[in-house]
């Protein structure tokens, strides 16, 4: 799914565009023990609650695609009967009206969920109208050209609100303040199937973590039975040590700002795009090659590249391994952060024969707060 995908597909959760038929739920304790099941029909709940509701399962398609949004798709193994595939195919054609079928979802995660403390499970059937396109992109409230149906799953954790005073208006006193258990932002979740293209695609699942670098592997394979990419950790320190087993000893500095000028360059072009910029081997080495290294420099890449990254099809997302936020210069005693539209600002200089970073500093200068005044200065 893209970016514009998901986001038509949260639209949906406020009372105006409400698709969502039924809602169930199961909270669990830090035993895995079952303390509470419900299922009812969601516009029957009680408004605040709706939107209370609404804002988790937003969260729940939060994020960026190729992070925290994963695109996953089933092994031919998993869509054969008693395959996870199978089992929400039939979930979701139920309507979320089968109580034993509900209460094995129930079961297969609290298996497979490895979380300590409690959790809620929430899970919605929704049925989206989807609305035709015209060519240039406008939305056709009359000319549906099919219906979604879909089930979406979040998993939050449940936990116990800060000990604190409260003022009680009743009695206009103060008072220690009764905690109690509070369910927070989603940690996990997954819709089911993936709406790609437009289209239901019942191969597929779109995976949520809050965390991407915790994307729970074993919940994942487990579970859901799919293969996950790198986390976007993992994925930058690939890259990072491709780049520098690439260069070897000749790891110049201009070279490695002159990869991250040149990929903060690709981010920004790919930008309007709905997919996310990955970056493929000969990806990778054509922005080698745009970077300032020879071609005598490229020939071991391959074998490099194979070496490091492991897998011929790994693709690295360019979100992921490079820093859109700031150029950083690190030395045992001092780091130094810039805007990267501002790179070219530092370099690398030799003087008194110590190469030494130089900092461009301009006419705005201060020290702690204390702006400097170079007036009347005769520098060299």
């Amino acid at each position: 799914m893209t970016k514009k995908e998901v986001n038509e597909i949260r639209k949906q959760f406020n009372d105006k565009n409400c698709a969502i038929t039924r809602i169930c739920g199961c909270y669990v304790d830090g035993e895995k023990q079952k303390k509470l099941e419900f299922k009812e029909a969601f516009l029957s709940l009680p408004e605040e609650e709706r939107f209370k509701y609404y804002e988790l399962f937003r969260k729940t398609l939060g994020g960026t695609v190729g992070r925290n949004l994963l695109n996953l798709n089933f092994p031919m193994k998993e869509e054969a009967e008693g395959g996870t595939q199978e089992f929400l195919y039939r979930l979701r054609e139920s309507k979320l009206t089968d109580t034993e079928l509900i209460g094995e979802f129930y079961d297969k995660i609290i298996e497979h969920y490895d979380a300590p403390g409690n959790f809620l499970i929430l899970l919605i059937h929704s049925v989206y109208d989807v609305p035709g396109k015209t060519s240039d992109g406008l939305e056709m409230d009359d000319a549906s050209d099919e219906v979604f149906e879909h089930i979406l799953c979040s998993i939050c954790p449940v936990t116990l609100s800060k000990p604190g005073l409260s003022y009680n208006a009743e009695e206009n006193s103060i008072h220690n303040r009764v905690q109690d258990w509070i369910v927070d932002k989603p940690e996990k979740g997954f819709l089911f199937p993936a709406f790609n293209e437009r289209s239901t695609d019942i191969h597929a699942t779109l995976y949520f973590s809050k965390d991407p670098n915790e994307l729970m592997l074993s919940f994942v394979d487990s579970f859901l039975g799919c293969g996950l990419p790198l986390p976007a950790n993992s994925q930058k320190e690939t890259f990072q040590a491709l780049i520098a087993n690439t260069l070897g000893e000749n790891c110049e500095y201009e070279v490695v700002k002159n990869i991250h000028e040149r990929l903060n360059e690709m981010i920004e072009e790919h930008k309007d795009l709905p997919e996310p910029l990955t970056l493929s081997k000969p990806q990778v080495k054509d922005l080698l090659y745009e970077s300032g290294l020879e071609d005598e420099r490229l020939e071991n890449f391959d074998h490099t590249y194979d070496m490091t990254v492991a897998k011929e099809d790994t693709e690295l997302l360019a979100i992921n391994v490079a820093n859109t936020r700031s150029f950083e210069v690190k030395t045992p005693n001092v780091v130094i952060k810039v805007d990267p539209e501002f790179s070219y600002l530092v370099n690398t200089q030799m003087i008194d024969g110590r190469r030494c970073i130089v900092i461009e500093m301009g006419d705005n200068v201060e020290v702690n707060g204390i702006a400097l005044n170079y007036t009347g200065n005769n520098e060299e």
